[in-house]
């Protein structure tokens, strides 16, 4: 046991327990202190707010209930109603028509709101004018609801349920003549949908933790999300807002309305109210673990920072798995530290040196390579052996074949590279060697041999390797116009991918093509660097195809398959490869 407190007893830990000990301290005071005055503020604000919940529902239902009061209103006032209603005062019949009116006016009145099921229009006799039936109001209701209706002079009288249809509540109204000294001319039954007294939570108790009750004049139930009895909350002393209900404490918040003498109760748990003392007492416990961490964490930085340098020093030397070797940067420490990444950064200095030797010498002999690729399709011919024969063909006015001579002097003038010159050239010079190779084929194929070159002007200026297009081209015209009997198409496409800034390259003729064994042959040739062996006599060794996929290889090597053949018996051969754009 000793030997491993011996262990543990260290500098570092000995820092870490005394800021942790001061912490704890500090932590209890700072939360006894808090506690106390913030749970009673939080506890008197959770009253309140319950409070303001019933304030602000019966305020809805007075707007509610001020609607329907308007609404109905308007029925009792219009002129329609108010010219029919004294026609039966005076004791005059109604047509049918008139009552047929009479209700298209009513439903566009009752349309403006959306709690009204329907109006009931009845005469002072209680006759029924709408809807078209003959019950009469008191087959409605009782003499006592129209004496309440007559007392009230013109004003919403609320009756509650329908005693036809509890989904429904009934308010009646008497309609006074304007024209006729306010006299007393009918009366106005207003059916309401039950939903649209519902409070604007009407979720069940167990999800809200809330009861919400209203309740009528005479203390019956207009909505309720309680379901069992409410004679003990109604009769329950207002002075005493704590209420047992199924074994569980509540609040009650009450809260009459002048308006429509409605009184709304709103039940919340007192255990409600404690909830927010709970989240502060969790609060202040996770500020005290955040404390207890953050100084946790502080000790601990304060402790590596002695070994802070050979971390650093370990992550530069990790580095050189992933790309070259890095110097680490100077750093502030002991002498022996010092001393070390002095030492590291003279290896490094080194050793980058020598990768960069080898890198040099492994560009050499690309370009060595590149080179001697290149000088397989550089024919060594003499200049000025063809200067002499042109004007010696002139001489004679032999202007056709002069004019051979100087294309096929532009082809090796071009073809020939010099020492020092650049091994990139613009696609305009490429096309124009192709023009001048196609003069020269004609010469030997006659009108047999069709030729068609298509490139946008806009990338003229590109810049590709030196004769890259050009073996392709020889390649299509030997193995397709020399092994046709009739015409033969050479075409050579160049189109730009902006997008991606890739430069596509076809070059297709309608020659004999190739079996399937051919190819094969020819593509497994291609790869490996080799010729092909000719089947028969006359057949070309794939040497130019071979050259042209090991350049694409050196000069690009990013591309996994430069070089594409694609050939069909007695349907033609076609060749492309892709390249990046090279504007330099």
């Amino acid at each position: 046991m000793l030997s491993l407190l011996r262990k543990w007893n260290t500098l570092r830990n000995q820092v870490l327990f005394v800021f942790l000990f001061v912490m704890v301290i500090v932590l209890f005071i700072v939360s006894v202190m808090t506690f106390r005055p913030i749970s009673s503020m939080l506890q008197d604000h959770t009253e309140h707010q319950i409070q303001q919940v019933a304030v602000e529902a019966n305020g809805r239902f007075e707007s509610l209930y001020e609607q329907i009061n308007m609404v109905s209103k308007l029925v009792t006032t219009n002129q329609n109603v108010q010219n029919v209603l004294l026609r039966k005062y005076y004791n005059k019949p109604v047509s049918f028509n008139e009552r047929q009116d009479l209700k298209g006016i009513v439903n566009t009145i009752q349309a403006n709101s959306d709690g009204i099921s329907s109006f009931e229009l009845y005469t002072k006799q209680l006759e029924r004018i709408l809807p078209l039936d003959d019950v009469s109001l008191s087959g409605r209701l009782t003499k006592e609801w129209i004496a309440k209706a007559d007392a009230a002079g013109g004003r919403l009288v609320w009756i509650g349920n329908d005693p036809t249809d509890r989904n429904y509540f009934l308010a009646i109204r008497r309609v006074n003549l304007m024209d006729h000294h306010y006299s007393t001319g009918g009366y106005v039954l207003v059916s309401m949908y039950r939903y649209y007294f519902q409070f604007t939570n009407p979720q069940p108790a167990q999800e809200t933790d809330q009861y919400s009750i209203l309740l009528g004049q005479k203390m019956e139930m207009i909505s309720s999300n309680y379901n069992g009895p409410l004679t003990n909350i109604i009769h329950h002393p207002q002075e005493m807002p704590i209420v047992n209900l199924n074994n569980q404490q509540y609040i009650m918040a009450r809260q009459h309305s002048a308006v429509t003498n409605w009184t709304v109760l709103i039940l919340t748990p007192v255990s409600a109210l404690y909830k927010s003392i709970d989240v502060l007492r969790t609060g202040i416990l996770y500020a005290g673990i955040i404390g207890i961490l953050i100084f946790f964490i502080c000790s601990y930085l304060l402790s590596t920072i002695i070994t802070k340098p050979i971390l650093r020093l370990t992550r530069t030397m990790q580095q050189a798995i992933e790309g070259p070797l890095a110097i680490n940067p100077e750093i502030h420490a002991v002498n022996e530290i010092n001393e070390l990444n002095s030492t590291y950064n003279q290896l490094v200095k080194e050793t980058n040196h020598l990768i960069q030797m080898v890198y040099e010498k492994e560009i050499t002999r690309s370009r060595s390579e590149l080179k001697a690729l290149q000088a397989q399709i550089n024919p060594h011919f003499l200049f000025n052996a063809l200067d002499a024969l042109r004007w010696s063909l002139e001489d004679r006015n032999q202007e056709e074949l002069a004019e051979h001579v100087i294309a096929m002097s532009n082809l090796f003038r071009y073809t020939i590279s010099r020492q020092g010159e650049d091994e990139w050239v613009m696609l305009q010079q490429e096309i124009r060697h192709i023009n001048n190779y196609m003069e020269i084929m004609q010469m030997r194929f006659g009108e047999r041999l069709h030729y068609s070159i298509d490139m946008p002007d806009d990338i003229s200026h590109v810049r590709i390797p030196r004769l890259l297009i050009q073996p392709l081209v020889e390649n299509a015209i030997l193995h397709g116009a020399g092994n046709k009997k009739g015409d033969c198409t050479v075409s050579v496409r160049v189109r730009p991918d902006s997008k991606d800034k890739l430069l596509h390259i076809v070059v297709q003729d309608d020659g004999p093509g190739m079996d399937t064994e051919t190819l094969e042959r020819i593509q497994q040739a291609m790869r490996s660097g080799g010729i092909v062996p000719a089947a028969e006599e006359g057949e070309g060794n794939g040497i130019a195809l071979s050259n042209v996929y090991q350049r694409l290889r050196l000069y690009f090597p990013d591309q996994t398959d430069p070089l594409r053949i694609e050939s069909r018996l007695y349907k033609g051969t076609c060749i492309s490869f892709t390249i990046p754009m090279q504007l330099r």
